[in-house]
């Protein structure tokens, strides 16, 4: 990300257990009837839970499979197109449930129609819960963070990259380089308030919070979930994208008229509000949020970070994308120009070093201000919808039902994050709807059968996904 000395701005989760060939235990697999109607919006979600099932296993059974049903599913919902962000959302979330197991403390939430807990039987496996291994600090309340870890200024913590498991990740990163051909450009990397590269600098700045396991834990906490770098794949992803400010910075490319007829003016104004164009084939996707299209200059270091991914065929990925394959062709061009070159620019110019942050840590997180979100009362209608009983029970049979309050609290996180990676609206701004929604759920008394858990999930999931998009186009997440 690109940083000023005058101003500061402010991951992407896990790839898919498809993307990867993983195959979960049988105990993880929810086995799924088929399709019951094809036309059917149920049908066709039925059909893409099989199609991720037969996937898992190895085997292939409706044609389609996952994205294709879902796509099939929203289409016969709403009669037309529908939003591609939406599609892609659902399908996230339908991916991410099927090396979900339950939780011991979903039985906390789990009544019958009588009031009281109904047994499992013996034998029986429990379905895949969507958001299980989702971080559980949603449930983390506020004594769970020391008043002293919360009243000590930044500063006086000891943060440092040498022996902790940032500097292995670093290691990982420098070896990239030279795998790249990068050699005679060494940036340099410290510990500040977030991931940049001050302008006119080959200095990496990395988040604090990503040195010590406990303001990482008060982090995810104070920003509903969101964690610019969570993992080690996810801080590579991070660094490959600033690396990319580096690369501009140090060579000058943002001065050359190629560069600017691709990538656009520097001169640009850089602000925090843009509008994403979901999936447009213009520009890579790398980080979540559609962070290319916020500025020339992220729309570089998305382009260098697509190609400096290891054993990424970034030609393959984008050919049918000629915008974003003719600046990945520019970046290659560029950096067999500039591998042996000699930087123009070495400056390591430190910004805003932790030691230099004098505030509490409840005073950071207090200091960031992402706008207030407006909800309508109106939601009251829509929430009671997507909680409507799709399969109703025989008249003689007691199903387990959930508590779909409990379900939108213990899912926040996993809910916002998962809109926020493809409309790029803030995490903490989704955040309130669903805590709204949760108390919404709490007053009107709102239960689900279990066993339509995931398709709840799902359906919440492309709601939050089409009020962010309001958000994105006009400023509210209802317009009016």
């Amino acid at each position: 990300m690109h940083r000023s000395v005058s101003g500061r701005e402010r991951v992407p989760r896990p790839e898919s257990l498809l993307a990867h060939g993983h195959e979960p235990p049988p105990a993880q697999v929810r086995e799924v009837a088929g399709c019951r109607r094809l036309g059917d919006p149920e049908g066709c979600r039925q059909i893409a839970y099989t199609g991720l099932t037969a996937a898992e296993k190895g085997q292939q059974t409706q044609p389609g499979g996952l994205r294709e049903g879902l796509d099939q599913a929203l289409r016969a919902a709403s009669g037309g197109e529908g939003h591609a962000a939406t599609i892609f959302a659902l399908a996230n979330v339908v991916e991410r449930s099927a090396d979900r197991t339950m939780r011991g403390a979903m039985d906390l939430e789990t009544t019958s129609t009588a009031g009281a807990l109904q047994p499992e039987p013996p034998g029986s496996e429990r379905p895949a819960r969507i958001g299980a291994d989702a971080p559980t600090f949603e449930t983390m309340g506020e004594e769970d963070v020391s008043q002293e870890i919360l009243g000590k200024r930044i500063c006086d913590f000891d943060l440092k990259i040498e022996g902790r498991p940032l500097e292995k990740v670093i290691e990982r990163f420098r070896a990239e380089l030279r795998a790249c051909g990068i050699q005679k450009l060494q940036p340099a990397f410290y510990l500040t308030d977030e991931w940049g590269v001050p302008e006119g600098t080959v200095a990496i700045g990395i988040p604090f919070y990503l040195a010590d396991a406990m303001l990482l834990k008060v982090h995810k906490k104070k920003r509903a979930g969101l964690v610019e770098g969570e993992s080690d794949e996810d801080v590579l992803r991070y660094l490959r994208h600033e690396m990319g400010h580096v690369v501009n910075y140090a060579y000058r490319l943002y001065a050359t008229e190629e560069w600017t007829r691709l990538f656009g003016t520097m001169s640009r104004p850089y602000t925090e509000d843009y509008h994403v164009v979901p999936f447009s084939s213009d520009y890579v996707r790398h980080l979540p949020g559609g962070y290319a299209q916020k500025h020339p200059d992220e729309d570089w270091a998305e382009t260098f970070a697509v190609w400096m991914t290891p054993s990424l065929d970034w030609r393959e990925r984008y050919a049918d994308s000629p915008g974003a394959l003719a600046k990945l062709e520019y970046c290659a061009r560029a950096m067999e120009m500039v591998r042996d070159t000699e930087p123009e620019v070495t400056s390591a110019e430190i910004d805003y070093d932790t030691r230099e942050i004098k505030t509490t840590v409840q005073e950071f997180y207090e200091s960031i201000d992402l706008g207030e979100a407006k909800i309508p009362r109106s939601l009251d209608g829509d929430l009671q919808l997507i909680f409507a009983r799709r399969n109703p029970e025989p008249s003689n049979a007691s199903p387990r039902l959930g508590d779909g309050s409990l379900l939108l609290t213990r899912n926040r996180d996993f809910l916002a994050n998962s809109v926020y990676r493809w409309t790029g609206v803030d995490p903490s701004l989704v955040a309130p709807i669903v805590e709204h929604l949760a108390v919404r759920a709490e007053a009107l008394e709102m239960q689900y059968p279990l066993n339509e858990r995931d398709d709840i999930l799902v359906d919440l999931s492309g709601f939050l996904t089409a009020l962010a998009m309001n958000y994105q186009y006009k400023g509210k997440f209802v317009a009016g």
